[in-house]
């Protein structure tokens, strides 16, 4: 269910005289209910308590890396069009109606509901299977970071494998007859495929970035912090549980068997390193192909290149050979010509000398 909530006046009355400009954001919580904020960046920045430094990372007017930062009690996630603000109870989500943000706000509201059934009695339970049940000690960030995770390299792989299905045959055809339209036609895809390539090179970056420091990755426990700062019982304590998604859990193996992430040493990171570590797998594997893409362009452009060496041999070799026709026939024609005046020359002395006698 959604909920419409306008911003708040006494907000908009603070920050108007500087002209700050409404941005939309959706809102989930652990039960999957949508909330639609129009709000400045300053309420954003307060709801959530993070800099405006860390916000700029998430304006769409401005080029920012693909990041993943983890602050006191947020995690600031900057990855293609997914641009969200994730914490221990709520995810917020920059321009939810965009049109590759929707489906991931879809499959957060799919997948964050069951947060709390493990807390709604042995009914609830029973609709969850023995393998989710064990499943249930993952914090409530990691479960809406793996949502993204799991988006960006679906997204950038389908992206990929358009790629593929358009290249491969455009340049087997190329091969086959080099025309202008063929290699125009070969120009954008390779175009193409280097913009693609440099957006999975960034978020491949940002995962390998995270996952090369254990601090970092420990700065993204918020549950785990917000449990040392503030402690709480174990019915709260349960909210901040959830069965992973059902679009295949990368970290419910780590998971199972006790409340380690919340309550344990604040250094161990495995259950995040293994999270990180899957989806950098498989953002990888994406660029393998564009890179083995690549080397077949590469290929193909030696070809083609030896292709019209070969022509251009040819075309000297004919240029060649009509040079030296015109020579020998140019030569022909001067000892014709030569001929022919020694030839007038002669009939003329013999007229004379027939006129003399």
């Amino acid at each position: 269910m959604t909920h419409v909530v306008p911003a708040d006046p006494q907000v908009l009355v603070t920050v108007k005289k500087k002209a700050q400009p409404s941005r939309s954001w959706a809102v989930l919580d652990s039960n999957g209910e949508t909330t639609l904020l129009d709000v400045d960046k300053y309420a954003i920045m307060h709801r959530v308590n993070i800099h405006a430094r860390d916000l700029r990372i998430l304006d769409p007017l401005l080029s920012y890396p693909s990041t993943i930062l983890g602050r006191d009690g947020a995690i600031v996630l900057n990855l293609e069009h997914i641009k969200a603000i994730i914490t221990a109870e709520e995810v917020l989500l920059r321009d939810p109606s965009g049109e590759y943000v929707i489906p991931v706000v879809q499959e957060l509201q799919r997948h964050l509901p069951v947060v709390n059934a493990i807390n709604q009695g042995p009914e609830a339970i029973g609709h969850i299977d023995a393998e989710a049940a064990d499943e249930c000690v993952s914090p409530f960030e990691f479960r809406a970071l793996e949502v993204t995770l799991e988006s960006i390299c679906s997204f950038l792989a389908a992206r990929t494998l358009e790629l593929e299905t358009a290249a491969y045959p455009a340049l087997d055809e190329l091969t086959s007859l080099i025309s202008s339209r063929n290699l125009d036609r070969v120009r954008k895809l390779k175009s193409a495929m280097t913009r693609l390539t440099a957006r999975v090179q960034k978020v491949r970056d940002a995962l390998e970035q995270l996952l090369d420091d254990d601090d970092d990755m420990a700065d993204l426990y918020l549950s785990r912090k917000l449990a040392t700062s503030s402690p709480v019982s174990g019915s709260g304590a349960a909210n901040w549980y959830a069965v992973s998604p059902t679009i295949g859990s990368k970290i419910s193996k780590a998971s199972r068997g006790s409340i380690a992430t919340i309550h344990g040493d604040e250094n161990d990171v495995e259950e995040l390193e293994m999270l990180l570590e899957a989806y950098f797998m498989q953002i990888d594997g994406t660029l393998n192909k564009l890179t083995t893409l690549r080397e077949y362009i590469d290929d193909t452009e030696d070809y083609i290149n030896i292709q019209l060496d070969n022509h251009r041999n040819q075309l000297i070799q004919v240029c060649s050979s009509f040079r030296d026709i015109f020579e020998r026939v140019w030569l022909d024609l001067e000892v014709q010509i030569v001929h022919e005046i020694i030839v007038e020359s002669m009939k003329n002395k013999v007229l004379l000398s027939d006129q003399d006698n």
